[in-house]
């Protein structure tokens, strides 16, 4: 819908393919939906669920048989954006290395985007 023919909105690490595979045998789902809504401090959050369907407007990806799915209105903030997944002492997690966000809170929970593609987005 808004991506560049040929080139997939987002990437995916090899560590975050195989976490999304593991997960989504785990959960039975055909792939991992993300899209993105206003919340948190800085005024957006990222939205992750497994799902077993997709719509015509959005974008499949398939990485190794991992399944992403962009939901319609997040493809424009997520373009460019890599997912990954690290594992830490205290924390694991996916992690959004995304060239449109201009600030995020310290949590790291939230981030926010340039005001003009953060316009329209439905709470």
């Amino acid at each position: 819908m808004f991506g560049i023919p040929g080139k997939p909105a987002v990437t995916l690490t090899d560590a975050a393919s195989d976490q999304i595979q593991k997960l989504m045998k785990q959960k039975s789902s055909k792939g991992l939906r993300i899209g993105v809504k206003k919340g948190g401090c800085a005024g957006m959050e990222y939205t992750m669920e497994f799902v077993d369907t997709s719509t015509v407007n959005d974008e499949v990806i398939d990485n190794n048989g991992a399944t992403v799915i962009i939901a319609p209105m997040a493809q424009m903030f997520l373009f460019g954006t890599e997912i990954d997944y690290e594992t830490g002492l205290l924390e694991s997690g996916f992690k959004f290395k995304n060239p449109n966000v201009v600030d995020s809170c310290g949590c790291g929970e939230s981030i926010k985007f340039d005001a003009s593609l953060s316009n329209g987005i439905e709470k």
